[in-house]
Formats: C-alpha cells, sequence, structure tokens
C-alpha cells in the first residue's frame, strides 16, 4: 500500500519538505526534503505512523479529523520526537484520498516572514529615496552647469575654489546616483553569464588573498549581468573595506533552499571573510537602506545587493561562524542552460 501511494502520487519536486500518510495517519510517501527533516531514510519512515515522528500526537490527530471533513488546515507548536525541532503543519486532502502534509520548519517561517518585512521596508524607503533624488537631479545639474560657466570667466587665484566646488557637486551627484540605484527595476533583460568568470573579474588585480572553492557542473545562469555584478562588488568592498586576510568565493549547487516561483535546484555563491566582525546589534537590520557600522558611507550597499539577488529572483542571507562573516546569495537554477566545462577550481 505504501508504495503504490508513492507511485500515484508524485511530490518529489516540491521545494518543501512534504509527508503522504493516509487515514490511519500511516506514512505512504515522502520525499528527500522531509527525510532530511526527520533524519531518517524513506525505508525507515514508509508504515510508520507520522505520530512516530511528529509530536503531540492528540494535536496532529485534531487536524487530520478535520481534514478528512474536507477542510484544508494548519498549526504550528508541533516538534520532532527527535532533536525537538519546532514546525508548522499543514493538512490538505488529495483527489485520491490520501492527506498531504507539508512541514515548515519554525526557523524558516520567521525567516520568510522576515524578509517579507524587509522587502516591504526597503521599498518604501526605496520609492522616497527616489522622488527626493529625482527632485535633486536637475537643479544640480544646473549649478553645475553654471559652475562650469563661472570657471571660465574666474582667474586663476579663483579657480581653485571654483574647481572645488565641481568636485562637491560631482561628490553629491554621486550619492544621488546610489539613491536611484536602491529602487527596484522592473522586467530586467537578462543574458547567459558564467558566473565563475564574473566572480574573478570583480576580484581581479586585489592585493586580498582570494581562494576560490567553484563547483566545475555550474551552467551559465540568466544574469543582468551589469546589475549582478554590481551586487558582487558591494560584498566584494565590504568584505575588503573590513581589512580582511583572506576572502572566500564558493560555488555550489544545492537543495532545499526555498525561493519564490523556483522549484528544483539553486545555485548558492557564497563570500566568506575574515575582517572586523559586523556589530550584533544591526547584524538583523543589515539588508535595511541607511544601516552601516561604517563610520563613512552611506548605508546603501547590502541594501543595493538584496535589491537586485530578489530581481532575479533569488535571496540572500548573512551569518557568522567561527569569527568569520559569511553572505550567501541564492539564485535559481536553470537546468536547461548550456553546461560550461573547464571552470577553474582550488
Amino acid at each position: 500500500m505504501p508504495h503504490k501511494a508513492a507511485q500515484a502520487v508524485h511530490f518529489s519536486h516540491l521545494p518543501v519538505a512534504t509527508v503522504l500518510v493516509d487515514e490511519d495517519m500511516l506514512i505512504c510517501a515522502v520525499n528527500i526534503l522531509a527525510q532530511e527533516h526527520f533524519n531518517t531514510s524513506e525505508q525507515r519512515l514508509l508504515g510508520k505512523p507520522l505520530t512516530n515522528f511528529i509530536s503531540p500526537m492528540a494535536d496532529i490527530k485534531k487536524l487530520l479529523q478535520r481534514t478528512l471533513l474536507g477542510e484544508t488546515v494548519s498549526a504550528d507548536l508541533f516538534y520532532t520526537t527527535l532533536g525537538h525541532k519546532p514546525y508548522s503543519l499543514y493538512f490538505s486532502r488529495q483527489n485520491d484520498g490520501f492527506i498531504s502534509i507539508v512541514l515548515i520548519a519554525e526557523g524558516n517561517r520567521l525567516e520568510a516572514e522576515s524578509q517579507s518585512r524587509r522587502h516591504e521596508m526597503a521599498e518604501t524607503i526605496s520609492r522616497i529615496a527616489l522622488e527626493r533624488a529625482h527632485e535633486i537631479k536637475n537643479p544640480l545639474a544646473a549649478l553645475r552647469g553654471a559652475t562650469q560657466l563661472l570657471n571660465e570667466q574666474v582667474n586663476a587665484d579663483e579657480k581653485v575654489m571654483v574647481t572645488q566646488m565641481l568636485l562637491e557637486i560631482d561628490r553629491i551627484r554621486e550619492r544621488v546616483d546610489g539613491f536611484l540605484q536602491v529602487g527596484p527595476r522592473a522586467n530586467i533583460a537578462m543574458q547567459p553569464v558564467n558566473i565563475h568568470v564574473l566572480l574573478d573579474d570583480v576580484c581581479k588585480g586585489s592585493a586580498v588573498r582570494v581562494q576560490r572553492v567553484y563547483d566545475p557542473s555550474i551552467p551559465e545562469i540568466s544574469l543582468h549581468e551589469k546589475r549582478f555584478r554590481q551586487a558582487i562588488e558591494n560584498l566584494w568592498t565590504n568584505a575588503v573595506e573590513a581589512h580582511s586576510d583572506i576572502i572566500i568565493w564558493e560555488t555550489r549547487i544545492t537543495h532545499g533552499i526555498v525561493l519564490t516561483g523556483h522549484t528544483g535546484a539553486v545555485l548558492a555563491i557564497k563570500i566568506i571573510s575574515n575582517g572586523q566582525s559586523i556589530p550584533e546589534n544591526i547584524q538583523k537590520h543589515l539588508f535595511e537602506p541607511y544601516v552601516t557600522a561604517k563610520s563613512r558611507g552611506n548605508g546603501l550597499g547590502l541594501s543595493i545587493v538584496q535589491q537586485v539577488v530578489y530581481e532575479h529572483g533569488g535571496k540572500v542571507q548573512f551569518h557568522s561562524e567561527r569569527e568569520r562573516s559569511v553572505f550567501t546569495i541564492y539564485l535559481p537554477l536553470n537546468h536547461n542552460a548550456t553546461r560550461q566545462q573547464g571552470q577553474k577550481t582550488c
């Protein structure tokens, strides 16, 4: 019976942990992600009661009864019997009578909610910044033109002061351009890009020691190269300015990462640096506009990184491990892309 059900329902491609049970709560099918969450093989799961692996039993039975009546239900405060990891469960009845149960780790749910709030805040602030930046840019151009004209009419002593004025105007214009970069881009044009060539190009000529841990099987991926390069450069610059002795670029194909609108394998691009650590009090707000630990800087760099990655259908995360700062970009992997051979590995 379990194997027949497993053959009847194909959900191995789902990007979330999913279990199929019958009316007696016996596990009939389980995808790979669920096996990883339970830390148990499919062979050990099939035919066993779900309550052997998830508790509390009474609450699971209540949800099951409601689902058998045709409801689609969910609840949190569940946990694995081994390791007591917290989960939310989503029950729904399939056309063949079996019950599908999606398991969402509490940490993943909180992360998704946090990312959603960050995106909403970033977009609100970005739109305000865009409006103000456009208001400033036109009169700024007129001011620069007038200053250039003045520069042609003053004597040599006055030229020093006027030249300084031009430099300050250009500095303001660069800041305004920075604000404009925060704004969202709609329908950006994509093209196949060799991610390893792009990473190498960004850190070319640097005095910092670079270590590359590349997966040579990664195909070209669809990117807006100029826009995505900006995100990579921002991460690289942050690592260098943190006085890192070594910076590690790592690429790999991974599974089990949830990206909106995408199922299947995901490309993970990781930059690891051992420079000055990011203060704990701002780590939760790193990707918000105008948040920075630097004495100089406008705090837009990581906000731009997040926006660019979001435009590409991915997400970016930060964590610290063993006194190292780690930023990871996750991008949808296009299986139809031409696979590249001979990538550099180190």
